[in-house]
C-alpha cells in the first residue's frame, strides 16, 4: 500500500519543516535539504531524526 498524496501533502521534514517527497523505491521520505531518508515500516513514515538514514 502506498502513501496517499494527501499524506504527503501534509508531512514535512521533522528537522527543518522543508518539503518531503517519496523515494524511487517507494520504501522512504528524502528531505532534499537535509539529505535525509525517513524509512516507511509497515506502511508507516517513520519521522524521527534519529531514525534518519544520510542519502
Amino acid at each position: 500500500m502506498a502513501i496517499s498524496k494527501e499524506l504527503l501533502d501534509i508531512l514535512a521534514c521533522p528537522k527543518c519543516k522543508g518539503a518531503i517527497q517519496l523515494n524511487d523505491k517507494q520504501d522512504g521520505l528524502v528531505c532534499d535539504a537535509c539529505k535525509l531518508l525517513y524509512p516507511i515500516k509497515d506502511d508507516i513514515p517513520v519521522m524521527l531524526i534519529d531514525e534518519a538514514l544520510p542519502v
